[in-house]
């Protein structure tokens, strides 16, 4: 992890939850110590320094979306559920999520209709509740490319997202597969998604209003990635290579799709 994405105090407590959960039992990849016994080491580079974790390999493969089965999707909501109920409790010392929406009227005060947008999102968001029931560590990115399968076993990796967090969030970003990009589930993976709900449930409580507020956690996690886009995007340098000018193009594209996302989300919300 590049020190000027993210610095030593933010990559430490990461590593820290996954020591935890993997010594509590979790189907969660474990980290390995370095010699000195710290879990995450900090090393100089050409490009700067960089935050370090080795963990131990996750046993079996990965699948993407085209080799789920409704039993699959059971196992994976269900694995999601308990790394929420496992994570309960412990005291990491992660951030709360969502912290780039305050960035918004900043960075793109001369597009009013995305500033607003980001406004009714934050005062949606400010009015959940935040039980512990609803309320608590996430993983952050828990997609089927940061999951290893043996049968319908799930071993869990890349908790670099993780945070504390409304459940639901988590759950709306794990299951982008299965919905349009608005949230819904899309027609021919219905199925797929109420399996992915029943195993989550198996485990822990999820109701109506948890569902409901996975479109507006869609409209979130929009806004928040077009935060991060723009912070890549930077200024471009005067003898940018061509690769680097092709990638900030293909960037600027999904940029601009993020903010109509998000701009259409907030007005049905």
């Amino acid at each position: 992890m590049p020190d000027v994405y993210r610095g030593a105090a933010a990559v430490e407590p990461v590593a820290g939850l996954m020591a935890q959960l993997a010594a509590s039992g979790s189907a969660v990849v474990r980290p390995v110590p370095a010699a000195s016994g710290a879990l995450t080491v900090t090393v100089p580079t050409a490009l700067g320094p960089m935050h370090a974790m080795v963990v131990e390999a996750a046993a079996g493969t990965m699948l993407d979306v085209d080799d789920l089965i409704e039993s699959r999707a059971w196992a994976w909501g269900q694995a999601l559920a308990a790394v929420h109920q496992a994570a309960a409790g412990i005291d990491a010392g992660l951030p709360v999520a969502f912290g780039q929406l305050v960035q918004v009227p900043e960075r793109f005060g001369d597009d009013p209709a995305l500033v607003k947008a980001a406004a009714r999102l934050g005062s949606r968001l400010a009015a959940l509740a935040r039980d512990h029931s609803r309320f608590g560590v996430i993983h952050g990115d828990f997609e089927l490319d940061n999951l290893a399968w043996e049968g319908e076993r799930v071993t869990a990796f890349d908790f670099d997202e993780a945070a504390v967090c409304w459940y639901a969030a988590d759950i709306a970003y794990a299951v982008r597969v299965l919905t349009d990009p608005v949230g819904h589930p899309l027609v021919e993976r219905q199925g797929l998604f109420a399996a992915f709900v029943a195993g989550y449930r198996i485990v822990r409580p999820l109701d109506d209003a948890d569902l409901a507020s996975l479109r507006l956690f869609t409209g979130v996690h929009a806004v928040c990635a077009l935060v991060r886009i723009d912070q890549a995007l930077g200024v471009p340098g005067e003898d940018e290579p061509a690769w680097l000018a092709e990638l900030r193009a293909k960037l600027a594209v999904i940029d601009r799709s993020h903010g109509e996302l998000a701009i259409a989300i907030a007005e049905d919300v």
